[in-house]
């Protein structure tokens, strides 16, 4: 049996490592133990194997691998490239199902024929309705959103044509999509042709597999992702900046403890309602509790952190050890980053383990199907309902991490237009301004999961220090969100601890914390817009990869981050990956991905797993672009304050 790993080489966050201490001693097992215990398969690891069809698996040499091919005569480079382009395929498919949902929900909406959700945010709604070609003049708010809502249901059954948020890019990117045949014509019909094609006897040439791979990466991040979250915006909020609590100190001892984990809002939406519902709180004060406490975790708890400031319990790594405090009276699950263990685990406490979509269903849990599309609050009073009930089991395994950080959150594109201009001169105009001056070196998307074969959340934490120190500004969503949360990092006051002089003065200035939290892994769309707006705003180039800025996902473990990682490099942006990479270096299809695909797209894939060469990765790209720019050598560094923004002409 292997070895496990001490507590302290496993985690730098002190309520897991309290968690995990706890758990041992309790002899049940988690996500971190297993990881020691199964090691991964060295050959899988590079893509050196196929098993696409059963003639095999098949698999190849990474210290020689040209020398054989498999039974149907594929060399390594189209072993790689297949399940690459698979990878991304399935990663599209869950954003796309995220974005149907959506999209689906918000019809009925519209439609009037659901009363458990309603249209928060109109203005954006004519706004969105405007960007995918609906005309808006002389129609009222139901007919614009009717015909929003089947316009956005369109995009993913689409034959022809192309997804309508790619125009949203900027003019030079689009065309380059187009010239060479990168434009999605629908979300569903790239996801069935990749599928397609990586099937056995079809696409054999690595080239001609990741040109298929790079219009479907296209479709998750500027299709399925794109819909998912401006529909979410408009129907439960456009995020503004917000205060939250994070970590697992969140618990109350004296409070039924509910958790909703997963991706999807509209579930933990209609919890956060009934939350504060009377007949609920009373049926729990008659259970001996003196409230209810609602919690997030995950992507879905993200979403609404970001708009409503409840309590976030913590990332994808943090799972098992929110069962581990006793504390958790119900966790209800819905789709995606649901470990099955979670089952089992909570039996071991007193924990109701539920899952709530028709899609995901985990044997030893219970099951209460969520629809909310109808019926919503019904399903959410049941759910809440076998918390309260369950408060009473509680035993003598509670111990509450007392550890919880305060953060601000939802710095969604249209707040980080006002927050640099104003109401009226809302602009990226300052932050450009601050980028040529020097202030700001440029902007960092460090996005993505934590994963149990690295210390948890250090890589994040030691990556983004490195970045702040070189005056970096700093963009997250999901679970690297959530690391940095809780290690401080959302703080306005911590600028002047961690930044370099410019950005700390900037954020000092503006009052904004120096690494801003976007939203779920789905809003990585947000970035996407605010790239454009820089490219739009001028001064900084005229297409992404014109840009002073780079994206990495230090702890990423889906095939989800694959399809994220795909479509910003198809986007322009440099996009670093830790942990491990699913290639063997030294073949064609690996110097494709780390050099080839520049000339392509004009941006690259790296890989790096010491967060210290990846931060010098990333400035040295940052650097690059700023000498393209002609921006590399020191101006007069004054900061575009107040004053000066009330000379930008209206």
């Amino acid at each position: 049996m292997a070895k496990l790993r001490e507590i302290q080489d496993i985690t730098i966050c002190e309520s897991t490592a309290e968690m995990l201490t706890k758990g041992r001693k309790e002899g049940v097992s988690t996500s971190f133990d297993r990881a020691d215990e199964m090691k991964p398969c060295p050959i899988g690891a590079q893509q050196a194997c196929c098993k696409h069809c059963f003639m095999g698996p098949c698999r190849l040499s990474a210290k020689a691998p040209y020398e054989k091919v498999g039974v149907c005569g594929a060399n390594i480079d189209t072993f790689q490239a297949r399940g690459f382009a698979r990878a991304i395929a399935a990663g599209t498919a869950a954003h796309s199902d995220h974005g149907r949902e959506m999209a689906e929900l918000f019809l009925s909406v519209a439609k009037g024929e659901n009363s458990d959700f309603e249209i928060k945010d109109e203005k954006k709604m004519m706004v969105f309705a405007g960007q995918m070609g609906i005309e808006t003049e002389g129609k009222d708010n139901q007919q614009v959103g009717i015909e929003l809502g089947e316009a956005c249901l369109a995009q993913f059954g689409q034959q022809a044509g192309h997804v309508k948020g790619l125009e949203l890019a900027p003019p030079k990117r689009f065309e380059l999509w187009k010239e060479k045949g990168y434009l999605p014509r629908g979300v569903d019909r790239e996801v069935v042709e990749m599928m397609h094609r990586t099937h056995m006897g079809v696409d054999q040439e690595y080239y001609n597999i990741m040109q298929g791979a790079i219009r479907c990466s296209l479709a998750d991040g500027w299709g399925g992702s794109l819909i998912s979250t401006e529909l979410s915006d408009i129907m439960f909020g456009t995020p503004k900046p917000i205060a939250a609590e994070m970590d697992l100190g969140v618990f109350e001892k004296d409070q039924v403890n509910v958790i909703v984990h997963g991706h999807e809002p509209q579930l933990l939406d209609m919890m956060v309602r009934l939350a504060d519902d009377k007949k609920l709180l009373a049926k729990a004060k008659a259970a001996g509790a003196a409230g209810i406490n609602l919690v997030g975790m995950c992507c879905s708890g993200n979403e609404m952190l970001i708009r409503n400031g409840i309590p976030h319990a913590g990332n994808f790594m943090q799972c098992d050890t929110a069962i581990i405090t006793g504390a958790v009276d119900v966790m209800m699950v819905d789709v995606q980053c649901i470990m099955a263990s979670l089952a089992e685990l909570s039996k071991c406490y007193h924990t109701k383990f539920v899952t709530t979509n028709y899609r995901c269903h985990i044997d030893g849990a219970e099951h209460v199907e969520f629809h909310g599309e109808h019926d919503a609050r019904a399903a959410g009073i049941e759910l809440m309902e076998i918390g309260i009930n369950n408060f009473k089991n509680r035993g003598d395994k509670v111990q509450i991490p007392s550890t919880k950080t305060k953060m601000i959150g939802g710095f969604s594109h249209e707040t980080i237009n006002y927050m640099l201009g104003g109401s009226f001169r809302g602009s990226y105009t300052p932050l450009n301004e601050n980028i040529i001056n020097g202030r700001i070196r440029g902007v960092a998307g460090v996005v993505g999961c934590t994963n149990p074969r690295v210390k948890h959340d250090w890589v994040h934490v030691e990556l983004v220090k490195e970045l702040l120190k070189n005056d970096v500004l700093v963009v997250q969503t999901g679970c690297s969100a959530i690391s940095l949360a809780k290690a401080g990092f959302m703080d306005p006051a911590i600028a002047k601890k961690y930044c370099g002089p410019g950005l700390a003065e900037v954020c000092e200035t503006v009052g904004m914390p120096p690494v801003l939290h976007s939203g779920s892994c789905v809003d990585n769309s947000r970035i996407l817009i605010a790239l454009s707006e820089m490219v739009k705003t001028g001064g900084l180039g005229d297409d992404i990869s014109d840009l002073p800025v780079a994206g990495a996902a230090p702890e990423y473990m889906s095939e989800k981050a694959i399809s994220i990682g795909q479509y910003f490099v198809s986007s322009g942006v440099y996009t670093v990956f830790g942990v491990t990479f699913p290639v063997t270096e030294g073949t064609k299809f690996a110097d494709y991905l780390f050099g080839g695909m520049e000339e392509d797209l004009g941006a690259t894939w790296a890989f790096e797993p010491d967060p210290y060469k990846m931060a010098k990765m990333m400035i040295d790209h940052i650097n690059k672009k700023r000498e393209a720019l002609g921006i590399m050598e020191k101006k007069e560094r004054v900061l575009f304050d107040m004053e000066a923004r009330r000379q930008l002409e209206l």
